[in-house]
């Protein structure tokens, strides 16, 4: 087990590419560059690489276009400094458990199941409410 490792959630990624978020952009763009500068090693997992896309793409202010898009999620797969994480069938189980038994939404119980399989315990997000469920995850918001 890793105390220092932390996962990088979704919304860490994308506001680090939303210009309509300039004070949160920094504040993404702050963390991501301790890995990038090797100072941290951060966790990704599939699932956040995958929602990434679809919201740079999609749904931000400014629309990423697809081509770029790829070019960005290609570099950070290529990346070293991105410890990643999978799941499995058995991870989709288990985070079916966790969707019922703490009220969850579907795609966030299978993130926390993905980090409990990879014993990744702190996760830096902005959506406290669902993560905080989860007595042995560290929730860090870094935009308070």
């Amino acid at each position: 087990m890793n105390d220092d490792l932390f996962l990088i959630d979704t919304n860490i990624l994308v506001y680090a590419f939303d210009n309509t978020e300039k004070i949160k952009q920094r504040v993404a763009l702050g963390i991501l560059n301790e890995c990038f500068d090797g100072k941290k090693i951060y966790a990704l997992s599939s699932q956040n690489l995958a929602e990434f896309f679809v919201v740079i793409t999609k749904k931000i202010g400014a629309p990423i276009p697809i081509e770029n898009a790829k070019n960005i999620i290609l570099k950070i797969i290529e990346f070293n400094g991105f410890k990643k994480l999978n799941y499995d069938q058995g991870t989709i189980i288990k985070s079916m458990s966790l969707l019922e038994r703490l009220n969850l939404k579907f795609w966030d119980s299978l993130i926390i199941a993905t980090m409990l399989e990879n014993s990744v315990f702190n996760i830096y997000t902005e959506n406290e409410k669902d993560f905080n469920k989860v007595k042995n995850i560290n929730v860090i918001n870094p935009f308070k």
